[in-house]
């Protein structure tokens, strides 16, 4: 079922499960064209696509030949107040009156008590005085064309633009140190000092300049540096108090006389066994021991926020004087962080430069054909070793020390060539779409000219093709739609998340601890809390959701119910109407800082309470402080 197209309240209050009929949240229907997959979309239009002949267009509000080539009659809504910066020449619409008849309500200010009409009042004179001064800014720049009549249905609109910075809306914010909320930080800048402790004492810039998919980097540290944030008893307590599976979760490894073998047994890793291993020299490999141990999932989830990537990791416990794995390189970004004991790594360059930051990882390798490392050095408890995808490497714990480390991964298979990969099929349906010049005709001897036959003679009309290949690439790459593409990069990142780790302040000001709950001494629900128009608002974390634009819908795919396990659960998501998206939009443009719902980009109050409402009630929103339990008798 779609969200309705004519109720603009797209989020809807509601309580237990999604009904079939009805209801304006849907969660997880599957859909051809889902943004994850490589064909999704690919007639090229979604949020913020330039069309031939056009001006980047606000997310939105989209004109109907991008709805057209969207295949879909979507009209956005016009003039969301507090929009700045631009203007929606509509016809044959007025201008919403202002309610004549609000009750007033006496509001506190510095300097006595003023009604809320007179406020409301005030507030719209200086927007008119803003718009004035906008609107002949805009006439000396663009003049405003209004174009008669409707196609296909959709009501044409034109958009005046000052300059790029005129997507930006006007929405007041609050600071949460202002209004003391229980949440002031910013996730980003949490993932970046995280970061910044991984590579200490390096800077990031030093980092990023002279390492990152360059070479290898090793950091000599105080034996105490990692302390507290995985051991081997912890692994202990993992096999002995879960179900953990071979293959799944663990792997047992022995790598022998350039030999790798790998002796998983069939279900459970059940510990007693798991030790018998490592005690005839088999390594243990933990594939994903955030799935179990909440510190590494804190580590891995601040991270993502930082990378814009997946992070992952696997634990290795390795017996003195004994390798677990063959020389090989992989496809993500390393950091070995050395917990315990010590392990001797060697490091090699590619060996070839096709195997330069390569899109997947090798197989086993001879020592005989990965030639002299250009690292060699022992990690002892608090070092770090950073090397890129595509170095050769290999590590023996040495005589009279076990070794274990944790590897922490990142950016596997989030390069340019996999954007482009999304981008350039999108890309040549909206050209075939918009240009005539792509729908003519081949040249007839085009088969006679070209192809490999052809390679090496000079025939007559090969150059001419060639020339006009170039051009028509250019062309293409005029209208590409590389805002589609990147959501479509931001749902697979969505997907690849791990949830977020949420604090005690995120859960009291959030569905996770606050809200209504079962008394065992009253026999009946308490707690019974309600958003209001005054509460402050902003999203539980700066990078937990992505706005798709999907046929008539917006999805929102989100990291809040993704499991700690990779991809144990679909893509998640909920659909909005095109009408609310704005509210979504400020919220991602506020954070760290809150809006109170009565101030988010909508008209009507209910509007802006149903899409608040929903979008708490799927996790996605903390309140600057725990809502008020109004009900309790």
């Amino acid at each position: 079922m779609k969200a309705p197209k004519n109720g603009v309240t797209a989020v809807a209050m509601y309580r237990g499960p999604i009904t079939k009929d009805g209801g304006k949240v849907k969660k997880n229907a599957k859909k051809k064209g889902s943004p994850l997959d490589n064909t999704a979309t690919s007639n090229g239009k979604a949020n913020g696509v330039k069309g031939k002949g056009s001006k980047n267009m606000p997310r939105w509000k989209m004109v109907s030949r991008e709805a057209i080539t969207l295949g879909q009659k979507v009209s956005y809504k016009k003039n969301q107040k507090k929009n700045k910066g631009k203007q929606v020449v509509k016809e044959n619409v007025n201008e919403k009156t202002i309610k004549e008849n609000k009750q007033s309500k006496q509001i506190k200010t510095e300097s006595g008590l003023i009604s809320e009409n007179k406020m409301e009042e005030k507030k719209v004179n200086d927007n008119k005085k803003k718009k004035k001064a906008r609107k002949s800014k805009g006439k000396k720049k663009n003049a405003a064309k209004q174009e008669n009549g409707e196609e296909n249905g959709v009501l044409v609109m034109e958009e005046v633009a000052e300059e790029s910075d005129g997507n930006e809306m006007d929405v007041e914010t609050l600071s949460g140190e202002d209004i003391e909320a229980r949440n002031t930080g910013d996730s980003r800048e949490e993932g970046q000092q995280s970061f910044q402790w991984i590579i200490h004492p390096y800077s990031e810039e030093d980092f990023f300049s002279k390492y990152w998919e360059q070479g290898p980097l090793h950091i000599k540290r105080n034996s105490g540096y990692y302390e507290g944030l995985f051991t081997t008893a912890d692994l202990d307590r993992i096999l002995h108090n879960n179900v953990v599976q071979y293959t799944k979760n663990l792997d047992i490894t022995s790598y022998s006389n350039g030999k790798r073998e790998t002796h998983n047994p069939i279900g459970q890793a059940h510990a007693p066994v798991v030790w018998d291993y490592y005690n005839n020299g088999c390594s243990v490999r933990m594939l994903n021991p955030q799935t179990f141990h909440a510190r590494v999932w804190k580590l891995l989830a601040t991270l993502q926020e930082y990378f814009n990537s997946f992070c992952g990791a696997n634990v290795y416990l390795t017996p003195p004087d004994t390798q677990g794995f063959a020389p090989h390189w992989d496809d993500i970004e390393a950091f070995i962080l050395q917990l315990e004991g010590k392990k001797r790594w060697r490091v090699y360059k590619p060996r070839v430069e096709e195997e330069v930051l390569p899109v997947d990882s090798s197989g086993n390798l001879d020592e005989n054909e990965i030639g002299e490392p250009i690292l060699d050095v022992t990690l002892e408890e608090g070092d770090l070793l950073y090397f890129p995808r595509g170095f050769i490497h290999q590590g023996h714990a040495v005589e009279g020390n076990h070794s274990l480390h944790i590897t922490v991964s990142t950016y596997q298979k989030n390069t340019w060539g996999h954007f482009l990969q999304k981008m350039l099929p999108q890309a040549v349906s909206v050209a075939m779409a918009e240009d005539v010049e792509f729908r003519k005709g081949l040249p007839r001897n085009y088969l006679n000219c070209m192809g490999i036959a052809n390679m090496d003679h000079n025939v007559e009309g090969r150059e001419a093709f060639i020339k006009k290949v170039g051009e028509m690439v250019g062309r293409m790459l005029e209208i590409a739609p590389l805002d589609a593409a990147v959501d479509q990069m931001g749902t697979g990142f969505m997907h690849d998340c791990l949830p977020p780790f949420l604090t005690i302040a995120d859960k009291s000001c959030s569905v996770y601890g606050g809200g209504e709950k079962w008394s065992p001494s009253k026999k009946r629900v308490v707690n019974r809390v309600e958003l209001g128009p005054d509460t402050p608002v902003r999203l539980i974390r700066g990078n937990c959701l992505r706005v798709v634009v999907e046929a008539d819908n917006v999805r929102l795919y989100h990291t809040l119910e993704n499991s700690r396990e990779y991809h144990a659960e679909e893509p998640q998501y909920l659909e909005i109407v095109p009408e609310s998206a704005p509210v979504v939009e400020a919220l991602i443009h506020a954070y760290p800082q809150y809006i109170t719902i009565e101030n988010l980009p909508l008209e009507e109050e209910t509007e802006k309470m149903a899409v608040v409402s929903g979008l708490w009630e799927r996790g996605l929103l903390v309140t600057a402080q725990p809502l008020d339990a109004s009900y309790d008798d």
